[in-house]
């Protein structure tokens, strides 16, 4: 069953197009992730599912309803904004009954939905603080509980955990999972953090420029990305990218500066008639030394830097005429200056037409 559909959605800003002729249908219980870099429109087309935004044409159904131009407390929706937006004054319990309160609700059901919600974010204990007795991570919780008492069927978040540091943006995203799995709700959250989009989403929609370069699992995306521009950005560290030219024979083979090589074991999507065209490899499909052997593309390298991480390194280095990056596993001894020997198969390889830069 379809819990939200977008129906050839346009949203301009007087002559500047934002928003192109845009059709998503998420499912009941579906946790979709609107994912891109600033400026590509994702957190506008979640507006216009809110209903802070009157779109410019289309339409919008949520749970089998046409709410195009329905109020936003009438779309059945709770929404997680970026900043924690909390009444100062308010204690916890406060800021979270103070909706149901406007909405005329009985005392008995909102102290029932306070209690459920606290429960569930384990914000119990907070209930008598205000804001200001609370830490990022606790503020945002109680955020997600005052959208979580509205007890709807579809949760929007806007980049919620962007001003969090790095340890409570791990354990939130782990909360927020969780809080999926229990309540089984449609969620839609919006962020320009790929490791947030990979781990929480059952689908990602990766957009730019207003439109929706690829719709697929996280699975999907990372290992078949549709065109260059989603190759390049889902990846960290990103993919490396040759320009070259596919020649075509018995079997066809891609040339570049410092590569060579056939492309029998490559899953060609679509008829190869050969032309410019981008290989594309990630860093972690990347061999080193004694690994490289049999290896379709074998060459040296030049390390410039090396980033131990901890559980693996990031190396890099200069071949085939640029920087490339490359991960290798565990406690690395290779050093600044030193040459390695490196290499990888083509049918872990991904190529793009030089043109169009859609998969071929």
């Amino acid at each position: 069953m379809t819990s939200v559909s977008i129906r050839n959605l346009d949203l301009n800003f007087g002559a500047i197009n934002v928003l192109k002729n845009l059709n998503l249908e998420i499912e009941q219980g579906e946790f979709l992730v609107l994912l891109g870099a600033s400026g590509c429109g994702k957190s506008t087309l979640l507006n216009c599912i809110a209903g802070l935004l009157d779109i410019s044409a289309g339409q919008i159904h949520i749970s089998g309803r046409n709410v195009t131009w329905a109020e936003p407390s009438e779309r059945g929706i709770g929404m997680v904004f970026q900043s924690y937006a909390l009444y100062p004054q308010m204690t916890v319990e406060g800021n979270l009954s103070f909706g149901l309160k406007n909405q005329k609700m009985a005392r008995a059901e909102i102290q029932e939905r306070v209690a459920r919600a606290a429960k569930i974010l384990q914000i119990e204990p907070l209930l008598k603080r205000k804001p200001a007795a609370l830490s990022g991570g606790q503020r945002q919780r109680v955020a997600i509980g005052r959208a979580l008492v509205r007890d709807v069927d579809v949760f929007l978040f806007d980049e919620p955990l962007s001003n969090l540091d790095a340890k409570l943006r791990t354990d939130l995203r782990v909360e927020l999972k969780r809080l999926h799995q229990q309540l089984g709700n449609t969620m839609i959250y919006v962020t320009h953090d790929q490791v947030e989009a990979m781990t929480l989403a059952d689908r990602i929609a990766i957009m730019k420029d207003g439109i929706v370069q690829q719709l697929d699992s996280p699975e999907e995306i990372y290992l078949k990305p549709c065109n260059k521009y989603v190759a390049d950005f889902i990846g960290s560290p990103a993919m490396n990218l040759f320009k070259g030219e596919i020649v075509t024979g018995d079997t066809p083979g891609f040339v570049a500066n410092g590569i060579n090589t056939g492309l029998a074991g490559y899953g060609f999507e679509r008829p190869v008639t050969g032309g410019a065209a981008w290989m594309g490899i990630r860093p972690e499909h990347i061999l080193l030394g004694q690994a490289c052997e049999g290896a379709t593309v074998q060459t040296e390298a030049l390390v410039d830097i090396v980033e131990p991480m901890g559980s693996d390194t990031l190396l890099w280095v200069h071949s085939a005429g640029q920087q490339m990056r490359v991960r290798t596993e565990g406690q690395s001894k290779i050093k600044s200056g030193d040459r390695i020997k490196l290499g990888f198969n083509a049918a872990q390889a991904h190529l793009f037409d030089a043109t169009s830069e859609m998969r071929l």
